[in-house]
């Protein structure tokens, strides 16, 4: 089964996709863990991504669609893939179907993981304490602010995309974890 996890920044959708990889095997790609790994490699990919994820903004379509078409072409995907992160514009929506079709995959269902945003920035600048400190230089709150506009900009217009072609499905991520996580595999049919 292939999977778009969509909702915005702080919503669970990290949480989501690894509780689906670890109970059906398949595999969690989770374009920010992908980028987070190529700026602690401190390649020029890497730092071109951290200045552009620190300012709240998004990276570039070619590079994120590079990214995820090599990743698809590993054989851990091949039994299933969760997209969390990704796309995130209309226009990696459209590039995403694009490189699929050329692979000969298909997207099985998109789920949007429903929040309230004021409850969701707090989420986000909590983790700060959460970790001890430890936390993302992303999780401030000027850049939360700005990533949830981004989100609400950039991303949720492809929500009627997905939609349109009937593979667009929601789910109340206020709830706990683990009712996300049933209401996720009852909209994929996994239950």
């Amino acid at each position: 089964m292939n999977v778009v996890l969509l909702g915005p920044p702080g919503s669970g959708k990290g949480t989501q996709a690894k509780l689906l990889e670890d109970e059906f095997g398949f595999i969690q790609l989770s374009t920010g863990d992908m980028l987070r790994a190529a700026v602690g490699a401190g390649s020029e990919l890497g730092l071109e991504a951290k200045k552009v994820m620190d300012a709240g903004q998004l990276v570039s379509d070619e590079i994120m669609v590079a990214i995820i078409s090599e990743r698809l072409d590993a054989d851990d995907c091949k039994g299933g893939f969760i997209l969390d992160g990704f796309p995130r514009t209309v226009a990696q929506a459209r590039s995403l179907d694009t490189m699929l079709v050329e692979k000969g995959l298909k997207l099985d269902a998109v789920v949007e993981v429903c929040v309230n945003e004021e409850i969701l920035a707090a989420r986000i600048a909590g983790r700060a304490e959460e970790s001890g400190g430890a936390s993302r230089s992303d999780d401030t709150q000027d850049v939360v602010k700005k990533r949830l506009d981004v989100y609400r900009e950039q991303t949720a217009p492809i929500l009627p995309f997905y939609k349109e072609s009937g593979l667009l499905k929601s789910v109340d991520g206020m709830v706990a974890i683990d009712e996300v996580a049933k209401s996720i595999r009852t909209v994929l049919g996994l239950t």
